[in-house]
Parts: C-alpha cells; sequence; structure tokens
C-alpha cells in the first residue's frame, strides 16, 4: 500500500487538477466568498483546492497531516509568494485548531478517509466561528471500485447524503444543503461527488 507521504511528488496529474477546479466551481456557486474570507482547506493535500480558489479569499490556510503532501504544498506556496496563503501540519481528529475560527472549512475526497465521522464533523465545527461556513465534497455511495487495491486507509465506500445530512445536523450544523459538484471519470464510471453546505449558527 503507497502511503500518502510516497505518493504526493506524483499527485498533481491532470485529471485531479481538472477535479479540483471543478469543485473549486462548484464551491463559490455554492457559498459566498469575499476578500474577507478565512479558509481553512482540511486534509488539503498539495493544496488543489485550496489554490484554486484563493483569488476568491482573503486567508487561506492548508491544513494537513502528511509530510509529504504539506512539503508539496509549501513549495507550491514558495512559487506562488502569496502572503494570503499557508500551509501547515494539522490533523483534524488529534490535534487543536490552528488558529481563531475560521469563516469557511472545505475539504475535497477527506471524509471517506476518516473512520469516525461524527467526531470529524464535530471537530469541523470546532473550526468555524458562529455563521461560518463548511463545503465538504465527497463521493456519493460507491461500490468500492472508485479507489485501486494501493489506496490509503479507505473507511467508507461514499456516503449516503440523506444519512451525512443527519448527522452533520446531529454534530451541530444549521442550512445543510447538497449538490453534485462533479462527476468523477474512473476507468470508464461515472463517480458523482456531492457538495455538502452547512453553516454553524
Amino acid at each position: 500500500m503507497a502511503t500518502f507521504d510516497e505518493r504526493a511528488a506524483t499527485w498533481d496529474t491532470p485529471e485531479r487538477r481538472a477535479r479540483a477546479e471543478a469543485v473549486a466551481e462548484a464551491i463559490r456557486a455554492g457559498v459566498p466568498l469575499t476578500p474577507a474570507t478565512r479558509a481553512i482547506e482540511v486534509g488539503a493535500g498539495t493544496g488543489l483546492l485550496g489554490l484554486a480558489l484563493l483569488d476568491d479569499l482573503g486567508e487561506l490556510v492548508l491544513a494537513e497531516p502528511s509530510t509529504g503532501m504539506l512539503e508539496v504544498a509549501r513549495e507550491k506556496l514558495a512559487a506562488l509568494d502569496d502572503r494570503r496563503a499557508s500551509a501547515v501540519r494539522f490533523d483534524l481528529l488529534a490535534d487543536e485548531p490552528p488558529g481563531p475560527p475560521f469563516d469557511l472549512a472545505i475539504s475535497l475526497l477527506v471524509l471517506h478517509h476518516l473512520r469516525d465521522t461524527d467526531r470529524a464533523l464535530r471537530a469541523i465545527l470546532g473550526l468555524v466561528r458562529s455563521g461560518g461556513r463548511i463545503a465538504l465534497v465527497d463521493l456519493d455511495t460507491e461500490d468500492g471500485t472508485f479507489h485501486s487495491e494501493e489506496a490509503e486507509g479507505i473507511y467508507h465506500l461514499g456516503f449516503d447524503r440523506d444519512d451525512l445530512a443527519t448527522r452533520a445536523e446531529r454534530a451541530g450544523f444549521a442550512d445543510i444543503a447538497f449538490t453534485t459538484a462533479a462527476i468523477d471519470h474512473e476507468d470508464g464510471r461515472d463517480y458523482p461527488l456531492f457538495l455538502l453546505t452547512a453553516v454553524r449558527p
């Protein structure tokens, strides 16, 4: 099994870049973004999604537990030389929030890598201020064919939207809504990706 650290250097394929751009467009349509918005990308990887949204934000923190992914993200930020963006090592289920509460928390294909979905949603709630929002993108329920055998840490074969909405409400979110953010094409098959938006009251 290849770890995220080992895969970091070759992570940014054209397909993953295109997916991040499509998801970024869905987030722009789904939540208000302004030059004052402070955002955190949870499980940012190499920063594909967050950096696709950087021009819409006032501040962006790329938060990632994998050392290899974090190194690639930091290389991008060094080349970009934009003071609005930073990258920090952060494990959602183990670490304290990296700074004061954010206006927005985003993620792309992270939830299914976290064993305890309820705990993960509560931790994400703790990252955003009252009135702050989340925009989380993940797989609709699938049959296990989305990932290759070498994929690391797969705890959920996508999610049922109704069940996840119930879990988000139980975690403390309100104004919960779903849209389809993108369709991922893998080996001749289509895998819908949902966008979950919600507010911390």
